[in-house]
């Protein structure tokens, strides 16, 4: 990667594989929609559910994290700053997994965050409640480690690993 390349570039390069806008589609839908959610339904999904769970400040955690699935589901979608918008939905997904999964293996109360009722507790009830947190959290992996692929703003504004911007490609020197 030449020198002269903006930093942003440097986030934002991305392997020229086509395919990886459907690992896109799935992530940022879902937070999309988990984000818009968090506001439409905030009883349930935002302020209320961080509440029940034991997040701390709920009041301010619930719209801060429905508006952080928002943007980053968008940026994701589109395929822009898509490592930066992975991170933040890896980061969600962490503590996820740690606030309403690990007491559901336990089968009490982790770091303070609450079980909820369930009709049965460890691996297997726990497996059984986190497969989208962990399709989700893997899916943020990928997209941090690869990039937003072939059809992405990435690409288009910073071009391939080993390419230049605004779509062309050339080998690196």
């Amino acid at each position: 990667m030449s020198d002269t390349q903006p930093w942003i570039c440097r986030i934002a390069r991305t392997e020229p594989h086509r395919w990886y806008w459907i690992v896109r589609l799935m992530v940022g839908a879902v937070f999309l929609s988990e984000g818009i959610q968090k506001f439409l339904y905030a009883d349930a999904y935002g302020v209320g559910r961080f509440v029940k769970i034991g997040i701390p400040m709920p009041e301010v955690m619930g719209p801060f994290v429905g508006a952080v699935e928002i943007a980053s589901g968008i940026l994701i979608l589109v395929g822009l700053m898509t490592r930066l918008a992975a991170l933040q939905t890896f980061i969600i997904m962490t503590v996820a997994i740690l606030s309403t999964k690990i007491p559901i293996l336990l089968g009490s109360g982790f770091w303070g965050f609450q079980l909820r009722e369930l009709p049965r507790y460890g691996f297997f009830a726990m497996a059984h409640e986190m497969r989208t947190d962990w399709a989700m959290w893997l899916g943020s992996l990928f997209l941090m480690s690869v990039g937003a692929g072939r059809w992405s703003l990435d690409r288009w504004l910073c071009g391939p690993v080993g390419g230049s911007g605004r779509g062309g490609s050339r080998p690196e020197a």
